[in-house]
């Protein structure tokens, strides 16, 4: 995947995120009460995730690094390789985790999960860019 893909798909993910961030006027009350808004953090969470997912998928795919066993396993991968250090990985596993609940039991997710998220995790996709971006920059002195 080129920089200019890669760096197309983190303006994409920035900006999903920024929209969320911006978000300020919803609210517990209004997550819980409007549905509406309920759908918007769910749909723009999913989004940024599977951004997430797609990069990393890219990067495993032109490098031609192990296929990973699972989506959770996409990140051991990254980890091996050293994209993302071992101390962040259980971090982007559980926003897998989180991906998959939305995807296969959107019915039983906890919206306080769901809030949650949305209120106190969303700083981990800035941290997955910055990872990607120091490894995309260290990678490219080395070739």
């Amino acid at each position: 995947m080129s920089p200019e893909v890669i760096s197309r798909k983190l303006a994409k993910i920035r900006q999903v995120v920024g929209a969320l961030q911006a978000a300020k006027d919803v609210t517990w009350k209004v997550f819980q009460e409007d549905i509406r808004a309920r759908a918007f953090v769910e749909r723009y969470l999913h989004m940024a995730v599977e951004g997430v997912l797609d990069i990393a998928n890219h990067l495993i795919s032109e490098n031609r690094w192990r296929e990973p066993m699972s989506y959770r396993d996409i990140f051991n991968v990254l980890s091996e390789h050293k994209v993302i250090p071992e101390e962040d990985l259980a971090r982007f596993q559980n926003m897998v985790s989180f991906r998959n609940l939305l995807v296969n039991a959107y019915e039983k997710v906890d919206p306080e999960i769901i809030f949650g998220i949305f209120k106190g995790r969303l700083e981990d996709f800035d941290l997955f860019e910055k990872h990607v971006l120091r490894w995309l920059h260290q990678s490219g002195s080395k070739r």
